[in-house]
């Protein structure tokens, strides 16, 4: 016969586990059947920890629906990201042109950088603003 660890059979952690338990309203049903409805999986995993709704539709019946976390939404979601400029779109609706950092090194061309700026800002904003006739 092959022993199992459990750590109920160490002296005191019979009074560890009541202590965690405490403020618990513990229930034992026998002979029950669980149905569940998984988004994440076909069927359950074993060790793996659903979240989701228990619910007890008669007596001896019960059924486990699993819930999505809800996604919370980007602040300030970046709708242009380019070498030079990003454009963030605030919360009451607005645009924010932001500059990435400047890397001066040897061949740094002051002209060619504003060239480049005014090159995406003009091509993000192209692309949000339909043009008038």
């Amino acid at each position: 016969m092959k022993k199992v660890f459990s750590p109920f059979n160490e002296a005191g952690s019979a009074e560890l586990e009541e202590s965690r338990l405490r403020g618990w309203n513990r229930n034992t049903d026998f002979c029950m059947d669980v149905k569940t409805l998984l988004r994440s999986d076909r069927i359950t995993r074993i060790g793996k920890v659903y979240q989701g709704l228990l619910r007890l539709d008669d007596r001896y019946h019960y059924t486990f629906t699993e819930t999505q976390a809800v996604k919370t939404q980007r602040r300030n979601p970046r709708i242009y990201d380019g070498r030079y400029v990003t454009l963030t779109l605030q919360a009451d609706g607005s645009l924010r042109p932001n500059l990435r950092q400047v890397k001066i090194s040897a061949g740094f061309d002051v002209d060619d950088y504003i060239l480049g700026v005014r090159n995406e800002l003009r091509s993000a904003f192209k692309g949000l603003v339909e043009e008038s006739e």
